[in-house]
Parts: C-alpha cells; sequence; structure tokens
C-alpha cells in the first residue's frame, strides 16, 4: 500500500489546480478517497463533529452488508442444484452469477458518478459504494446483465445526479433501480423463473411465499426456512437471521435508526393484525400470519438498509417515528389487497421517501406553536 500511496502522490500535482490534468482532477481525487483515508478533518460549516467521515458510514453499511450477500450466494446454488453438494459447490455456483451482477452495478454506477465529477469540477463521493451493492442485492439471479446496467444509469442519473448527487436525492436510488426494472422488464421480475437460477433438474419450483400467497394458497413452507432464508427471492433478502445481523452492526454504530426499523414493524404488524381479524375466503394473504409477514419477501431488507438511509428518511425524532410506521402499514396494506403487486415494501418506501420532508415539516411546525404557546404563558 506504500507503494500505491507514493505512486498516487508522484502524480497528484498533474491533477491540481494549475496541473496538466486539471479537469480529470475529481476522478483523480475520488480514486484516492476510496483507496485511502482522506488527509483532513472538518473545521467549520458542517454538522459532522466526532471523527466518522462519509467513506467510514458507507463501508460500515457496506460491511453490514455482507452476511446477507454472502448467504444469497450460497443460497442461489442451494436453490438452483437441490440438495446433496457441499458448501463451496453451493457457494461458488452462486458466487459466479451474482458476483458478474456486482461488478456490472460497479462499473456502470462509478462511471457515471465519475463523470458527472469530472463535468461538474467536485469530487467523486462514496455514496454509490452502498448503493452499487443494494442493487444487485435486490434484483433476482436471473436478470439478464443488460437490464441491470440499464436500471443502474436509469437510477443514478435520473434518481440522484438530477436531484445534485449525494446527499440531494429524494428517493433511493437503490429501490429506483428495481421500480424502474419492474416497470420495464416486468416478465424478468416477476414469476417463477426468474429467483432460481438455472441449475438442472434438482432445481427448486423458484415460487416465493408471496407468489403461493398471490394464488389464494397457504405455503407449506416452514418458519424455519423462512427466517434462515432457504426459500427463493432476491438475492440478498431471504435470510431475516443474516439481515438481522446486518441490523445489529447498523445500530451499534449508530448510522441506523432503530425508531424507524421498530415503527415499521409496529406499523406492519398492527395492519397484519386487522387483516387476520377480517379474515377472507377469496385472499389467503388476509390469513397468514401477522408475524410471518415480517419473515417473507422484502419486508427485513427493506427495514434494515432502505427506510433507514439517513438521507431520504425523516430526520425529526417524531418523523421518524410516524415514517417508519406509515411504511409498515403501506407494505402490508399494498401486499394484501394488491394482486398484480404482492411485494409491497418497494413501494411504501419510495412513496414515503416523497412525504418525508412533508413529514418533518409538520413536525417542526407543531413544535414551533408549541413553543410559541409556553412563551405566552410565560409572558402571561
Amino acid at each position: 500500500m506504500n507503494f500505491l500511496r507514493k505512486k498516487l502522490d508522484k502524480v497528484k500535482p498533474l491533477f491540481e489546480k494549475g496541473g496538466k490534468y486539471e479537469k480529470f482532477g475529481p476522478a483523480y481525487f475520488g480514486i484516492d478517497t476510496f483507496l485511502f483515508v482522506p488527509n483532513h478533518t472538518t473545521k467549520r460549516g458542517a454538522h459532522i463533529r466526532d471523527g466518522i467521515d462519509l467513506k467510514r458510514v458507507m463501508m460500515v453499511v457496506v460491511i453490514a452488508l455482507l452476511p446477507a450477500l454472502f448467504f444469497g450466494m450460497w443460497n442461489v446454488g442451494f436453490e438452483a442444484m437441490g440438495a446433496g453438494h457441499s458448501f463451496w459447490e453451493y457457494f461458488s455456483f452462486g458466487a459466479l452469477r451474482v458476483i458478474p451482477m456486482i461488478v456490472v452495478s460497479y462499473v456502470v454506477g462509478l462511471g457515471i458518478e465519475f463523470a458527472y465529477a469530472i463535468m461538474r469540477g467536485h469530487e467523486v463521493n462514496e455514496g454509490y459504494l452502498v448503493t452499487g451493492l443494494l442493487i444487485p442485492m435486490i434484483m433476482p439471479v436471473e436478470l439478464p446483465l443488460w437490464m441491470l446496467a440499464v436500471s443502474v444509469v436509469f437510477a443514478v442519473i435520473i434518481g440522484k445526479e438530477a436531484f445534485g448527487g449525494t446527499g440531494m436525492n429524494i428517493l433511493n436510488p437503490a429501490l429506483v433501480a428495481r421500480a424502474f426494472a419492474l416497470f420495464s422488464y416486468a416478465p424478468h421480475m416477476s414469476g417463477n423463473a426468474v429467483w432460481v437460477a438455472n441449475g438442472g433438474a434438482d432445481a427448486a419450483s423458484g415460487e416465493t411465499i408471496l407468489g403461493v400467497l398471490g394464488t389464494n394458497q397457504m405455503p407449506t413452507t416452514s418458519v424455519y426456512d423462512m427466517f434462515m432464508g432457504y426459500i427463493p427471492g432476491s438475492i440478498g433478502e431471504t435470510s431475516v437471521l443474516m439481515i438481522l445481523i446486518g441490523a445489529a452492526i447498523l445500530l451499534f454504530t449508530g448510522i441506523a435508526s432503530w425508531r424507524v426499523m421498530l415503527s415499521i414493524v409496529l406499523g406492519a404488524s398492527l395492519t397484519g393484525l386487522f387483516f387476520n381479524a377480517v379474515g377472507s375466503d377469496t385472499n389467503a394473504l388476509f390469513n397468514f400470519p401477522w408475524w410471518q409477514h415480517l419473515l417473507v419477501g422484502g419486508f427485513a431488507f427493506g427495514t434494515v438498509f432502505m427506510a433507514t438511509d439517513p438521507v431520504t428518511a425523516a430526520q425529526t425524532t417524531k418523523g421518524k417515528w410516524i415514517y417508519g410506521f406509515l411504511i409498515g402499514f403501506l407494505a402490508i396494506m399494498i401486499r394484501v389487497i394488491n394482486p398484480t403487486l404482492p411485494e409491497g415494501m418497494m413501494m411504501a418506501i419510495l412513496l414515503m421517501n416523497v412525504f418525508a420532508p412533508t413529514i418533518d415539516h409538520y413536525v417542526v411546525e407543531s413544535n414551533i406553536k408549541k413553543r410559541k404557546k409556553r412563551l405566552q404563558k410565560v409572558k402571561a
């Protein structure tokens, strides 16, 4: 690493102001920041006052994602090959299919980020370190790579750079990519064939639990398999156990909000209880136990890694409770009553991303009114 540090320092003057390649400075400094810890601290005009920077935050989130990612690779092999193979056979099979998706996501996404940084003359932000990993993790394994690339282009340009880049976007870019893929390439984002890689005659049917429920049948999958993640689904979304490990890392480091997570669970649980109480003979999702809604689909992954995005979530304390509760409520509501979209977490989060600033606005206004009333009482 010292050798690389010396080489970067040697060519650094070429990319600084007045250097021969000044216009490519943002790309150079982006690579430098990605490889090494920035040698500067905040002094004024910043809201961060401790020893952490954006890159460290992003790297912690990436570390929190790794348990779900590695399990997802194994599960891709397990679902495709069937029983009777070794751990490494399953894992290598899945890795050979998942890693190209990750590479495409990073190459395309970072390429656009570097291009925008050069055009605008600012440094490359580290926000895509997480987004680039999230996007393939919430996609079906059989999604063609070119479709993934187009979805990444749309997410980065329309979902992020159009608003000004990292920290300015109002929608979660990874969910924008999934929404674009869902509406643009629906046959490749739904059905039984897309969730299991082509592994031979012993492969699982590929039918997800929510897919079974959508046909007005109750699934026979055990709760243990739901929790552990031995089920078809998006690459990183199946294992609640691995997602909880990631949640523990995010909560321990203080990066994610426990208020948002808890309020989502509360909102979903109460909504599920309501539907269980109502019941239905024509819609099995009404009768699906409320607590099992928390174990299937993208609910756990969205709760931990999507809804807690500090850029697109509500910022006020009370706002986080409202924001999270409404996500949980809407996720189960969409799941149960919309037969064409059995997975409601993505839409719920995107919708509340839009309303998060409004929620914060009214929370702040309410606080201002309360303080005015207290001040008037003191004066009286």
